[in-house]
């Protein structure tokens, strides 16, 4: 399952930026995401329809229609160990990027087994919130 995504013109530079740094042994993130935004509707900041997932969105989803999560989507510099922050370059944060409440995506665990995420709430979003310039 592949829905369509959308992702703000902001992040879309932002993310850009972020690949063009990446060491060679994040090669693999680094092709995971650069497909995804490929793929991926732009509009600008204050465009953004309020339920999709952007970056430094919180967002509750349930993987495999079992376990409830709530985290944060973040840039990589963000990652601080709180277990409630979640990395655009991990599989799972990569697949929730632009998707839309009610969406379900499906994406590889580490083992190769697959899963299906699915968003339940856009909980925050900061082009929702009036950060279109974050």
């Amino acid at each position: 399952m592949r829905p369509n995504i959308v992702i703000s013109s902001l992040d879309m530079e932002r993310l850009e930026a972020l690949l063009e740094t990446l060491p060679a042994a994040q090669a693999r993130a680094q092709e995971a995401l650069l497909a995804e935004l490929a793929r991926a509707e732009v509009v600008d900041p204050e465009d953004m329809p309020d339920d999709v997932v952007t970056m430094n969105s919180r967002v509750r989803f349930v993987l495999d229609n079992a376990e409830e999560l709530e985290m944060l989507l973040v840039y990589p510099k963000d990652v601080d160990g709180s277990p409630d922050k979640l990395s655009i370059l991990t599989p799972i944060g990569n697949a929730l990027l632009g998707v839309r409440t009610g969406d379900g995506i499906t994406w590889s665990r580490p083992g190769g087994a697959a899963c299906i995420v699915t968003v339940r709430e856009v909980v925050y979003q900061p082009e929702r919130a009036g950060a279109l310039h974050r």
